[in-house]
């Protein structure tokens, strides 16, 4: 099993430390949130909540996803950083190209893009991008990606998208993994027959055990059951050993430490997130560097 540590919402001035010191408690990779905006009235219905609340608001920090992973890859060198999740269809597939490629040679090639369609409506608004059509945008926008990160020249001309042959430098020494997120049928579908790995959004034991089935049917039905599958799953009831053992022997193969505002309130100090990382660290990860 693969531990990560959650620093969404987490204060800039600690994100440096708070990755050196992830990595030397064993952590295998970050994981950080992306959202461009807050509106100041929510009409969105969050869907991972049973009231449609959000898990934050517009006073929590929402630092840039990627100018964050390139501060902490400063400072360390083994650990990995994944988004969680990326708004991919909110974007052109031609600057996230970029901007991954260039975090991947920055970083030595510790980079994972975790994404997935988005739920708020606003954000969709606010940047003139069609909200309706946000899925078949991430799917020609995860088949223009892999194709960019080759190196080669790429023409497209899809439903979303076109351009004449471009090429991306710098390009990526071995592809970037791409983990989906969702837990509907049709997210289900995509990380099964488009991506490397799939991102829980909050799961009890018991949801994460069925997740972990239909994916492995539904990649069994596409034939890619023998390809390498990441599921990083983060789990909102009991996180103790045997219940880790009992789900990785079900296909799980990451686990996640909470983020730091659900287990310490907002605004609490680097001293308080390095102690709960090293509880977690004692918990869980056998190969702690103390």
């Amino acid at each position: 099993m693969k531990f990560w540590q959650t620093v969404s919402w987490s204060e800039a001035d600690q994100l440096a430390e708070i990755a050196q010191h992830a990595e030397e408690l064993g952590f295998h990779g970050i994981l950080i949130s992306d959202h461009i905006l807050c509106p100041a009235e929510m009409r969105s219905r969050y869907p991972y909540s049973e009231n449609g609340s959000p898990p934050m608001n517009a006073d929590w920090p929402h630092l840039d996803c990627w100018t964050a992973i390139a501060a902490m890859a400063a400072v360390t060198t083994r650990i990995l950083f994944s988004t969680i999740i990326y708004i991919l269809p909110l974007r052109h597939p031609i600057e996230v190209a970029k901007t991954t490629s260039t975090l991947a040679a920055i970083s030595g090639n510790r980079l994972i893009l975790g994404a997935g369609v988005g739920w708020m409506r606003e954000e969709f608004e606010s940047l003139g991008v069609d909200f309706s059509t946000r899925g078949r945008r991430m799917n020609e926008a995860i088949a223009i990606l892999r194709r960019l990160w080759t190196g080669d020249f790429v023409e497209h001309r899809g439903e979303f998208f076109h351009f004449p042959p471009i090429r991306i430098v710098p390009t990526p020494a071995k592809p970037i993994p791409i983990y989906t997120g969702g837990s509907s049928p049709i997210a289900l579908k995509r990380a099964a027959r488009m991506s490397d790995g799939w991102i829980g959004h909050g799961n009890t034991p018991e949801e994460a055990m069925e997740v972990l089935d239909k994916l492995q049917a539904l990649r069994v039905e596409a034939g890619r059951e023998h390809l390498p599958f990441e599921t990083i799953v983060g789990l909102t009831g009991s996180s103790r050993d045997d219940t880790l053992k009992r789900l990785e022997e079900r296909g799980m193969t990451g686990a996640v430490s909470y983020p730091f505002q659900y287990a310490l309130g907002l605004n609490s100090s680097l001293k308080q997130k390095i102690e709960l990382m090293e509880r977690f660290s004692k918990q869980h990860i056998r190969e702690t560097v103390l």
